[in-house]
């Protein structure tokens, strides 16, 4: 008796496209690309290595900058610029969130959710859908260098732009979310006559907050991460002097600078871990 044939599953499948996925890529590398992880490790890369990581740990160097107090009073001014930069990023992003996320959600666009629908509601869908599409396509770096262009260099040029690329992630995610949501009270609402605003407070902002909180806090951890990538081209910050250090060779100063970033990295783990467990 022959055995039942297998059905492809959408895991298989995956790890399937995955497998095949990764050997071409590295066939592309080794055969199209020529390259060789032997050269990695060539004498004259590990002479320059060393060189690099001794001077991170201060070998050599008579004051290191992790070890004298005024570098690290310079280094925490310029951290609480960073944590002011990533607050005021996320604080717009949230903003222009809130007050666009509604009609970008499908449900909302083809009145399933609040039993209403309106002639302008695909119109608005998919005028502010494209608007995400486009805020997140354009990187950070790129929005950061186009409105330094514009201002001059400061924290503030370097949150708008974290925030126009953190804006279109932001507002995808809690569309979708919304999109998501029970319909059953949200219409019970609008069967008794609720208007769009009460709809909005009472139906989907009670529910849908938790969630929006998440991701709200999840971008503001990885925007305290990138104020580095904006700072390279002078939005301030740690970013804008770990260029520098990496200009001049002061090695010590950006095992300072990273210190500082890993201090911020936890202490923003910490805050978001302590916020979701109290939204829970």
């Amino acid at each position: 008796m022959m055995g039942k044939k297998r059905k492809l599953t959408f895991v298989s499948a995956s790890v399937s496209a995955l497998l095949l996925l990764a050997s071409v890529s590295w066939l592309s590398i080794f055969v199209f690309e020529k390259a060789s992880f032997s050269a990695l490790f060539a004498s004259q890369n590990m002479v320059y290595a060393g060189r690099f990581f001794s001077g991170l740990i201060g070998i050599g160097e008579e004051n290191p900058a992790f070890l004298n107090k005024e570098s690290w009073a310079d280094a925490l001014q310029l951290t609480l610029e960073t944590i002011k930069m990533s607050v005021m990023a996320t604080g717009f992003a949230t903003i222009a969130m809130l007050l666009t996320v509604v009609p970008a959600a499908r449900n909302v666009a083809e009145g399933s959710l609040t039993l209403s629908k309106r002639w302008h509601g695909w119109i608005s869908y998919g005028m502010i859908r494209a608007g995400y599409i486009f805020s997140r396509a354009v990187p950070e770096l790129v929005w950061a260098m186009i409105i330094i262009f514009i201002f001059k260099p400061g924290i503030l040029p370097g949150a708008i732009a974290l925030a126009l690329h953190n804006f279109g992630i932001l507002g995808k995610l809690c569309a979708e979310v919304i999109e998501d949501l029970d319909s059953r009270p949200i219409r019970n609402l609008a069967a008794s006559g609720a208007g769009s605003f009460q709809i909005l407070f009472y139906g989907v902002l009670p529910t849908a907050l938790p969630r929006f909180l998440t991701y709200i806090l999840y971008r503001w951890e990885v925007i305290m991460r990138t104020t580095i990538v904006v700072g390279f081209v002078g939005a301030g910050g740690l970013g804008q002097q770990f260029r520098l250090s990496m200009s001049f060779f002061h090695y010590t100063d950006i095992t300072l600078l990273l210190l500082c970033y890993l201090i911020l990295v936890f202490a923003a783990d910490f805050v978001s871990e302590k916020a979701r467990f109290f939204i829970k």
